[in-house]
């Protein structure tokens, strides 16, 4: 196997491989490094708003032919149970992990990327030029290193990058779960259910399942001794229309959950020593926006973009950099601050039924709130 390329990529998520695959088309030399191995389940709602379609489509992705549930409605529900309902316009569509991971990273083999699975990267450094990035026995070189390894990663802590220790604290810290399940709920519908300290969206993907994916605050886990069933049972629950869902566990067609830790929502930089960062590893946006694949998505044409014009000698490493973390922040910066803004109204239980109760009856600020989350078509 080669081990120079142009561009060296750690982490094979949404950003990475779609960027893989702009790269690859461009005949520019390209390696992913992932840590799992393909099709992958992962922590995420799994609904994309249709600003992605047309790029997907672009990538490859037969979209047309998957027969992929279009979603152009919105339930949010508050703890006991009041609901506010609201077109969304376009709206998007469900789609598993499992099934889009995959499904991208067999495209960007095809197009000539290089894709390393059961890859953990362990180290990285930059020797003048070139940078190298072993993990194991494999030492790979590239001109640039682009970071796609998502919300939380050991390369966090290589790159010292602010707010990783702040995952430890009780206020920072997070903790998401997913499930697929079976369910007669509408295939058109997202939903998102309230409980105390964290929320539940349930929205249709490929196939006879559902989506079910939901964020807490760590402390709740903690009260219940880390006992997710328990909590489920007596904190989700409150919410009768999570009680629904949760007394029929036959339903569940996972033997356990998804989960993942330690999540933050603090600032991050787009670039962190030479490194551009792509994905949830650039910027978390709150899940109860529902729409973190198609900003992975989308960073990574604003990702290709700066990189094209350095490889072709365009613009200096220097000037990419800024260029990168300038576009991403205008495109960016607004919908993180909009879901830092929300995340608090939803997660508190004394607060979700008045602010739902007031938005009922003001459809023209759901209407504002969803296009501050939202982008035009790319």
């Amino acid at each position: 196997m080669q081990d120079s390329f142009d561009v060296i990529i750690i982490g094979g998520g949404l950003a990475g491989l779609s960027l893989a695959i702009q790269l690859a088309d461009t005949n520019f030399t390209v390696a992913v490094l992932e840590r799992n191995k393909y099709p992958i389940h992962r922590v995420c709602g799994e609904y994309i708003s249709m600003e992605s379609w047309n790029f997907l489509e672009r990538t490859g992705m037969p979209l047309r032919e998957m027969q992929l549930p279009f979603i152009n409605e919105l339930h949010v529900s508050s703890v006991t149970g009041k609901i506010l309902t609201h077109p969304l316009n376009p709206g998007g569509f469900g789609i598993s992990r499992y099934l889009l991971d995959a499904t991208l990273a067999n495209i960007a083999r095809a197009k000539g990327a290089v894709i390393l699975e059961n890859c953990k990267v362990e180290d990285y450094y930059q020797q003048g030029e070139s940078f190298t990035v072993a993990a194991g026995e494999k030492k790979l070189k590239g001109k640039i290193v682009i970071g796609a390894f998502g919300k939380r990663s050991n390369m966090d802590k290589k790159l010292q990058r602010s707010g990783f220790d702040s995952a430890n604290s009780i206020t920072q810290n997070w903790v998401g779960v997913k499930y697929h399940i079976k369910s007669t709920l509408p295939d058109h519908v997202i939903q998102l259910h309230n409980f105390d300290g964290g929320y539940c969206g349930i929205s249709k993907v490929e196939g006879e399942q559902h989506c079910l994916c939901y964020l807490t605050k760590a402390e709740n886990l903690k009260r219940f001794a880390g006992n997710i069933r328990q909590m489920e049972d007596q904190l989700l629950s409150v919410n009768p229309f999570l009680s629904k869902i949760f007394e029929n566990r036959s339903a569940f067609l996972f033997d356990a959950p998804e989960t993942i830790s330690q999540i933050n929502f603090e600032n991050k930089l787009p670039v962190e020593k030479n490194m551009l960062m792509a994905g949830d590893a650039a910027g978390l946006i709150t899940p109860l926006c529902g729409n973190g694949m198609s900003m992975a998505l989308r960073a990574s044409v604003i990702c290709f973009f700066a990189i094209e014009k350095f490889l072709s000698g365009k613009i200096s490493r220097k000037e990419m950099e800024i260029q990168y973390a300038a576009d991403w922040r205008r495109e960016f910066s607004f919908r993180l601050k909009a879901g830092r803004f929300l995340q608090p109204l939803l997660v508190n239980s004394s607060l979700s039924k008045p602010a739902i109760a007031l938005l009922k009856h003001f459809p023209i600020a759901v209407k504002q709130i969803v296009g501050a989350t939202h982008g035009k078509s790319f």
